[in-house]
This record gives structure tokens, C-alpha cells and sequence, in this order.
């Protein structure tokens, strides 16, 4: 089922059915899922996550826009299928850093034929995981809201830094800076190391971090190699059974990183991006105080955004 009314979409996630599709070079935007014989669990900023069993939940990955931590009513066409693509890439290529939550269940098994051929290259079905309540940021650049407490205060999340470094300088070498995890509406906040510590406790803070900036100086050299400085990203990680640390949600994705063309990077202006930077860039010209509602995103801007979510997933692992 398929009800075409994009015109019509909420400005954040609502808890009724909608499946919207626009058409953008042919291509369908999907705002919302809806799988009739799954339970679902929550909606995410970007994820739909449904109930597999105690044991295994399903994650659809729609192509719904976030941006300042607010959702808009403008799907990105093909986002959710690309994150997926370059997300489950990098799972594949750091499971010797961490355990992810990857499993083997086959989506076919679960769904419906007609839910199957619409979800299935936006879709992983994982192990059900307690979440850590914040999430592992590394920056290796001044950046985004790094570069205005740089401004303001000399350090990023109380860390003391070089003095006199310009925007999108990159640090002497990458740091771990992490956030507390909002709800979909709410803003996440930087937060000290001492307070992960308070959050997670000392050792499971000190795992985080150390194996966070180990999956960072792994993908920037990859990266790097292919013309691609990763600024900074996210990672979030959850326990198992055996209180066990496993990485979830996506990984070093358009949507959690800031990718640079390397050939058009310099310090000192916020250089060109393969991400929504983008759309950040154009929402800073507006009057618009980053709480609901959206503002509307023009066609353009977001036609520019799914070519650069395309173009840096062709780079990182090829083209099929």
C-alpha cells in the first residue's frame, strides 16, 4: 500500500501510517514504512524499527531528512538505501575492531513479497541490543559545532586545544567528544569524557572512546586513500547478554560523518562536502531557530544532497 501525499507530510515523525512516495528523476522517497505483520517499536529520526522476536529487530532505513536534529518533511530519494550500502560496507570491513549487530536472518522470511521488494536494499535485521545512552563522536578537524566552541571557549568538550587554528584546521590528532542522545525534536548536547564516566562508567567509557578513534583512524586511511578526508562521525554502541560492547546503528555514513573532497580541501573556510552539510549550509542563511516545524527545503538543494550521498557511496566501495 502506497499513498502518494508528500505535499502533505508532518514536519517530524508521526506515529500514523505514512508511506509517501515523491518522484525525483524517477526516483521514490520513502518518508515512512509500514510492515502490517511486525510490531513496530519506535521511529527513529531516520530508522523505522520493528520487532523481529525477543531476540531480533528489523531496521528500515527511510529517507527521511535530519538535519540540527529535526526531522523535515522532505524525503532525500534513494538516502536510505545508500546509508545502508555504505553502512553495512564498513561493518564488514571493522569487525575485527569491534563485534557489530549484524545477523544472519534473512529479511524474505519475515515480510510479505510486496514489503520485501520495497525494503529490502534499506533493511538489516540485527540483534536486539541494550543501547548506551550517548553517542561516540570523533573529530579529527574544527568543525560544525566543534569550530564555535573552539570560538567561544579555546576547547571542544572541555578539551584544550592549539590556539590560533582556523576552521576546518585538522587537530594534531583525532579526539573523542561525545554527546548525550536526544529524542527526535530535541537537540543533543556535547558532553565532558568525566561525564560518559558518570553515564556508562569508567570502563565502558574508556572502550568506547578507545575503540571509537580506532574505527576513525581506520576509515579516514581508507578514505584518505580515495580522496576523501572523513572530518569527523558518530558511532553509537550497545551491550549484549554478557555485557559485551557492540557497535549498532550505522557507521561512517553521509548522514553521521563529514566527508570532504580531498582536492578541494583547505583550512580556513568550511570546505565543500559529500554530505548534508549541504543543507545545514543553506538552513544558517535562514531565520530559523533549529526547533519544529521545518522549514521547506528547495528541490534543488535536496536534488544536489541524494547526487552527493551517491557520489561519495561510489567512491568508498564502487560502483555496481
Amino acid at each position: 500500500m502506497v499513498r502518494s501525499d508528500a505535499s502533505n507530510l508532518p514536519p517530524h515523525c508521526s506515529p500514523d501510517y505514512t508511506l509517501s512516495m515523491t518522484t525525483q528523476q524517477n526516483l521514490p522517497g520513502i518518508f515512512e514504512s509500514n510492515i502490517d505483520n511486525l510490531k513496530l517499536i519506535a521511529r527513529g529520526k531516520v530508522r523505522d524499527i520493528y520487532r523481529i522476536d525477543d531476540d531480533y529487530m528489523l531496521i528500515v532505513t527511510t529517507d527521511r531528512l535530519s538535519a540540527f536534529d529535526v526531522v523535515f518533511p522532505q524525503p532525500i530519494p534513494q538516502k536510505g538505501e545508500l546509508l545502508t550500502q555504505v553502512s553495512n560496507f564498513w561493518f564488514a570491513r571493522t569487525g575485527d575492531i569491534v563485534t557489530n549487530h549484524l545477523s544472519d536472518l534473512k529479511l524474505s522470511h519475515y515480510v510479505s513479497q510486496q514489503d520485501y521488494d520495497l525494503l529490502k536494499s534499506r533493511s538489516i535485521i540485527v540483534r536486539r541490543l541494550k543501547a548506551l545512552p550517548v553517542e561516540a563522536i570523533v573529530r579529527g578537524y574544527v568543525i560544525g559545532s566543534g569550530w564555535k566552541d573552539y570560538q567561544a571557549t579555546g576547547k571542544i568538550c572541555s578539551i584544550e586545544l592549539p590556539t590560533g587554528l582556523q576552521q576546518a584546521a585538522q587537530l594534531p590528532e583525532p579526539i573523542f567528544t561525545p554527546s548525550t542522545k536526544a529524542a527526535v525534536g530535541d537537540h543533543d548536547t556535547n558532553v565532558s569524557f568525566e561525564h560518559t564516566v558518570d553515564l556508562i562508567g569508567e570502563e565502558k567509557a574508556m572502550q568506547v572512546r578507545d575503540i571509537s578513534l580506532r574505527l576513525y583512524q581506520f576509515a579516514a586511511e581508507y578514505a584518505r586513500a580515495r580522496g576523501i578526508i572523513i572530518a569527523d562521525t558518530k558511532f553509537e554502541f550497545g551491550l549484549d547478554d554478557q555485557d559485551q560492547l557492540v557497535l549498532i546503528d550505522e557507521i561512517l555514513t553521509p548522514d553521521s560523518s563529514r566527508f570532504w573532497p580531498a582536492d578541494q580541501y583547505q583550512p580556513g573556510i568550511s570546505p565543500p562536502s559529500f554530505d548534508k552539510q549541504i543543507i545545514r549550509d543553506y538552513l544558517e542563511t535562514l531565520d530559523w531557530d533549529k526547533t519544529p516545524p521545518a522549514p521547506e527545503i528547495p528541490q534543488g538543494i535536496i536534488d544536489k544532497t541524494r547526487q552527493k550521498y551517491q557520489e561519495v557511496r561510489d567512491i568508498l566501495i564502487g560502483v555496481d
